[in-house]
């Protein structure tokens, strides 16, 4: 079992930075993702990492915030971090981290098999 917590949502201004963190306890998975869901949309996926161990990960991301969005995790303290910045309106949601243990980054939510309880980002214009 694994339980992830998220934070660091809030309001910002387009063009603005916000940290999202999410702290999970229990089992220590190979693959963490953060996946967004906006009013009348479908969840999306928005970033993943991955590694089998050590320090080396894999990330991946959605055209849509490349270069804007970097995904992290700090092992020590449990957390999986999602950055993002020059954030625009249209990147408002509820932001879901989610957790796997198959091999290599995924995309579909389908494949998570842990998730947190959502934070909202709401990005003004």
């Amino acid at each position: 079992q694994a339980q992830l917590v998220e934070s660091g949502g809030g309001l910002v201004q387009a063009g603005g930075s916000l940290r999202l963190s999410c702290v999970t306890s229990g089992r220590t998975l190979s693959g963490y993702g953060w996946f967004r869901q906006a009013p009348g949309k479908e969840r999306e996926f928005v970033a993943a990492i991955w590694g089998p161990g050590g320090n080396t990960y894999s990330q991946d991301y959605v055209d849509s915030v490349k270069g804007r969005f970097t995904i992290s995790r700090d092992n020590a303290k449990g957390t999986v971090y999602l950055q993002m910045n020059s954030l625009k309106p249209e990147d408002t949601a509820v932001y879901y981290c989610a957790a796997q243990q198959r091999v290599g980054l995924r995309r579909r939510a389908d494949q998570y098999d842990y998730w947190g309880q959502g934070t909202q980002v709401t990005v003004s214009s």
